[in-house]
């Protein structure tokens, strides 16, 4: 019991640092984005603090030198105007310097805290960017868009409004602590004893509230995702009759977000009611006290010795006991605000912490021509041929080595997770112009391959070289640039069929984009919509039929013009007769061109030059079409129908 004590504490004690890391993260972030705005909204601020204490000062100094005096001496009202006007105007000046910097702090912290939440968002996106694929693999979209949205809106929430309140009250609490030793020790320490009472009922039900509020901010995400995820299969779960699993499922995590929700705002929301009626408690005693202090002329202890106890300390200790409590309370308000936002911000910067892709490539892609001796030189306008850049650390020559497309691998072993290899021993080769299928059951590791080619993720053992280069030592973006990809799964943008088109290259011309366009086919369909190329795409292009967006997207990586391309189950949702147009079409700009295909449809891979089936991992048979149905192997059996891919 005693270990599982320690390590609760532990546990608890490693959240608190963590929690207080963001804290020094967010204020340093904030520290650098606007130094000195922060300083002049932070003067502000205690400006107009300072302010609202005067009026405690000025009462007592009221009541004692011209209220009390004027009654003990019978003085007419004309006979103090004079004193009363002074002490008016003084006060007057002092509030309005208050308002006017209430009125400036206010304004520059509403635009400070937008631009800091833009600063933050650009840097999260940039961040996001250079994550490796492993990322968004692992994480659903919906929890993804919650850091965008519900965090960083608790980091506003946080930033604008808790952080402004603490300066404020804080320079409040300082300066009537100050006054009130000043005026009483003895009074002063009541308030203190009410203020403790406080601080602990805060932190009592403040460190409860923290706990649910995290646990709220993940749910958040939880729910999202499902929902995301729930909007994009909504056809399958209507097709499937799955309505009543999903809401069901949809119920235990929005039952565990509203439980949390409810478990951490009933903690938060007690801090104002209790903190308040503690404020009322304290302000009957100090009245009671300092009445019988005063009546039983006590002597009265002060930070400038023992004086003469007098009404004017009571009645201005009532004010201050009053607004000692309420900025106590305004602080402890603050506690579901700054809960939400440091769980909002440890999200943030969870993510902004993670590891980016590494990229420890230095060769790479430049535009090049031959010299009149026939040696490849680099040159800055485009010729239509490329070259890899190759500086050697060693010797400090730069070589230039032609693209080709030439992709070999050489006993290739790969794993997601490095318990688990999913592909054993690799070896294939792709020489320029040659057409590579890749045919075997899902899961075989066929979309595997091609992962590792672009370096979407990095092989565990073996080497993969390009036009004999280490592609390892190919910068990312370069390596990427010269290849084209077709997915199975289209993405198309918000934006015009055209600047769909031109993605594959966005330095491609009205004129390419067409020819691009009739290549895969699709010219036609375009033609046909609306506003032609100038139809706008929403949604991810939901107003198209499927096929028709897999053209697009066909059209895309022909416009890119790379000299190797991948085509990724790129026909499976395109009907028999759209494919055999596809086919005809990608013939033309595959010439030349290193292609590797991966397809179910054993009629488009008839054409390749090499077919590699695999199974488990391994590549099991290899030949063209003819070799392998000669062999009677798998291959054969799949052909055949003995055999069917699932």
């Amino acid at each position: 019991m005693e270990a599982k004590t320690k390590v609760n504490n532990t546990k608890i004690k490693a959240k608190r640092g963590e929690t207080l890391k963001h804290l020094k993260r967010l204020i340093k972030d904030l520290w650098e984005f606007a130094r000195w705005k922060l300083i002049l909204i932070t003067i502000c601020i205690i400006l107009s603090a300072v302010s609202q204490t005067t009026g405690s000062i000025f009462l007592a100094q009221i009541i004692n030198n011209v209220i009390a005096p004027s009654i003990e001496n019978n003085m007419t009202f004309a006979e103090l105007s004079n004193t009363l006007l002074k002490y008016i105007l003084i006060m007057a000046g002092i509030y309005t310097v208050g308002l006017i910097a209430n009125i400036i702090y206010t304004q520059m912290n509403a635009v400070l805290v937008q631009n800091f939440l833009n600063h933050i968002r650009k840097r999260t996106f940039n961040k996001m960017e250079k994550l490796p694929i492993r990322f968004f693999d692992t994480h659903t979209h919906g929890d993804i868009m919650s850091i965008y949205t519900n965090d960083i809106d608790t980091i506003r929430e946080l930033v604008s409004s808790s952080f402004t309140a603490i300066i404020s009250s804080g320079s409040i609490l300082i300066a009537l602590i100050i006054i009130m030793l000043t005026y009483s020790i003895y009074l002063a320490l009541i308030v203190f004893a009410g203020v403790f009472a406080m601080v602990f009922v805060s932190r009592k039900y403040g460190g409860t509230a923290s706990k649910y509020f995290i646990k709220q901010q993940k749910a958040i995400g939880e729910v999202e995702g499902f929902v995301e995820e729930s909007m994009n299969g909504m056809k399958v779960i209507k097709v499937f009759c799955h309505e009543k699993e999903t809401y069901e499922d949809f119920q235990k995590k929005n039952e565990y977000l509203r439980s949390c929700s409810v478990k951490g705002n009933t903690n938060g929301n007690i801090l104002g009611p209790v903190v308040g009626n503690i404020g009322n408690i304290l302000y009957v005693i100090v009245a009671v006290v300092g009445t019988i202090l005063f009546i039983n002329k006590v002597p009265n202890l002060t930070l400038r010795g023992i004086v003469r106890f007098e009404m004017g300390y009571v009645v201005s200790f009532l004010g201050m006991a009053r607004q000692f409590s309420r900025n106590v309370n305004q602080i402890s308000m603050q506690t579901n605000t700054i809960v939400m936002g440091l769980a909002g911000a440890k999200r943030v910067y969870n993510l902004m912490e993670l590891e980016e892709e590494v990229d420890d490539g230095y060769v790479t892609l430049v535009n090049a021509k031959y010299d009149e001796n026939g040696n490849i030189i680099e040159c800055e306008e485009k010729t239509g041929m490329w070259a890899w850049k190759y500086p050697h650390a060693k010797t400090g020559e730069i070589t230039y080595t032609k693209l080709c497309g030439d992709i070999r691998m050489f006993d290739v072993d790969f794993g997601y997770n490095p318990d688990k290899i999913v592909l054993h021993d690799i070896t294939l080769y792709a020489e320029p112009g040659q057409r590579v299928a890749f045919v075997g059951a899902t899961g075989a590791g066929k979309t595997t391959i091609t992962n590792l080619i672009n370096r979407f993720y990095d092989i565990a053992d073996g080497k993969i070289r390009y036009d004999g280069i280490n592609i390892n030592k190919i910068k990312k973006s370069d390596l990427r640039r010269s290849l084209g990809i077709v997915l199975q799964d289209t993405n198309l943008f918000t934006g015009t069929v055209m600047e769909n088109i031109r993605y594959g290259r966005l330095d491609a011309t009205d004129e390419e984009v067409y020819a691009a366009a009739k290549t895969a086919n699709a010219y036609d369909f375009i033609t046909r919509l609306p506003q032609g190329f100038n139809t706008m795409l929403t949604s991810d292009g939901a107003n198209l039929s499927q096929g028709q967006r897999q053209l697009l997207s066909i059209a895309r990586a022909a416009v890119a013009d790379a000299p190797v391309m991948i085509m990724d189950e790129a026909t499976s949702s395109i009907d028999t007769r759209t494919e055999a147009l596809v086919q005809e079409g990608t013939d033309k700009i595959m010439h030349g061109r290193t292609v590797f295909f991966i397809a179910h449809r054993l009629s488009t891979v008839q054409k390749c030059d090499v077919i590699m089936v695999l199974e488990n991992g391994r590549i099991i048979e290899r030949g063209n079409h003819q070799e392998l149905i000669a062999k009677h192997g798998k291959y054969y059996q799949l052909y055949t129908g003995v055999f069917e891919l699932e």
